[in-house]
């Protein structure tokens, strides 16, 4: 039995704001859970063979990934955060019999492994514990791993080929999923299939989560949860560009309407041909503070969504500062400006670092090595708690890439004047 229907959900929600154990209505609400995957083995399973797709820049040094990732956890906790890990999660949800069969699914469902090959996994697989399980999707299997491997395809591989590839980038868990009000959306980011149908698993079948519903699933359009921003209760920014289709952004949108969780969603429309999504382009670190780069702070645009009878209104195309003040019930929005250049190649990347994780209003989980963008915000009033990572910052990420907030105190509009120091927009 689907643990969902063995465990009735629990959770209370109100329109637009949260108040349940599990929920996120704004970015910059107290932080109180999140999901967290600490990289491991798979990070030294990589190849320079097989590092298409990776979002880290070289091949990464595992163990001091590790090292960075603990620190960031600590961080983290001493902050009063539940930090939950998605290997135990995983496991723990491996026990339902139905979550084992779609695990299994999921990962025999690679069109490179043929018939014969896909069914003496299947047997193998079925075989493994639940912690074993686990293990496999994320660590690999590699040619030589899988002793029950016979036939045409399985004879073609080298030594070192996957017959389940490695999850090196399930460390960037943000991208995968996303909490709108008390409902989960699990993406579909390009080529990470199998990372999101991990987080369907955990959401879908963990008893933490009974009775959680969801908004999204990983079998539907382009949709990258870094291109999700809650910029206030009932206001969602949604960038379009190379990493979600306007089809992502719609059907996303036409859901947290018919759920009731959000009256304005906002499509931003990126650079199609950068790899960056929303997220690295504007981080909020205050109820009406952002962080962006200079030169896009004041050139992205926007157009608002709203719900009406039969289908959606598209507005005209807006500023997206303007756009989204405008959403968001304010005269306007204040800005703080990275450091550093404003395109790969030019300058130091490091001080063109957002992507910043908000512990509440007014403070911010940063990389220490953010030194010219960090300065900017404490200069602003901003109370920066900086961390280690020069292993985990990949393409362009922050904090606020490698964890999923699933639990945000209900977030309050500005005290005006809160802050000094700043520029506004």
């Amino acid at each position: 039995m689907d643990v969902n229907d063995a465990c009735p959900g629990g959770f209370v929600s109100e329109m637009y704001g949260v108040r349940s154990s599990h929920g996120v209505d704004s970015e910059v609400g107290r932080l109180r859970a999140v999901v967290v995957h600490r990289p491991g083995a798979e990070l030294r399973r990589v190849t320079p063979r097989h590092r298409s797709g990776m979002l880290f820049a070289g091949l990464p040094w595992a163990e001091r990934a590790q090292a960075e990732h603990d620190s960031f956890a600590g961080v983290l906790r001493a902050h009063g955060v539940e930090v939950l890990y998605l290997t135990e999660l995983l496991q723990d949800a491996l026990e339902y019999a139905s979550a084992r069969r779609q695990a299994i699914e999921s990962a025999i469902s690679d069109p490179r492994l043929g018939e014969e090959l896909r069914g003496l996994l299947r047997s193998y697989l079925e075989e493994l514990r639940p912690e074993e399980l686990g293990q496999v999707l994320i660590l690999g299997l590699a040619r030589d791993e899988f002793r029950g491997g016979r036939g045409a395809v399985f004879g073609l591989l080298g030594a070192w080929d996957y017959v389940i590839d490695p999850l090196p980038n399930l460390v960037f868990a943000r991208d995968t999923c996303v909490w709108i009000g008390d409902r989960v959306a699990v993406t579909s980011p390009s080529g990470r299939r199998p990372e999101a149908e991990l987080a369907a698993i955990v959401f879908g079948f963990h008893p933490m989560f009974a009775g959680t519903k969801r908004l999204y699933e990983p079998d539907c359009e382009l949709l990258a949860g870094g291109d999700v921003l809650l910029l206030a209760p009932g206001v969602v920014a949604i960038g379009i560009g190379s990493q979600t289709s306007p089809a992502g952004m719609e059907r996303l949108a036409r859901r947290v309407f018919d759920a009731g969780l959000a009256h304005t969603v906002l499509a931003v429309l990126t650079d199609p041909g950068a790899p960056d999504c929303l997220d690295t382009l504007c981080t909020l670190v205050g109820p009406d503070i952002v962080m962006m780069r200079p030169a896009l702070a004041y050139s992205l645009v926007a157009r608002t969504i709203t719900p009406r009878a039969g289908g959606l209104r598209l507005s005209y195309p807006q500023p997206f500062l303007e756009a989204a003040a405008q959403a968001m019930g304010l005269e306007r929005l204040r800005v703080i400006e990275t450091g550093g250049s404003a395109w790969p190649g030019a300058g130091n990347l490091w001080d063109d670092a957002g992507n910043l994780l908000a512990l509440d209003p007014g403070r911010v989980v940063s990389y220490e090595r953010n030194v010219v963008t960090n300065a900017r915000l404490e200069a602003a009033g901003i109370e920066v708690i900086p961390v280690p990572g020069g292993e985990l910052a990949g393409s362009r990420g922050g904090p606020r890439a490698i964890c999923c907030p699933i639990g945000r105190e209900p977030s309050a509009m500005p005290d005006r004047g809160a802050y000094e120091g700043d520029h506004a927009a």
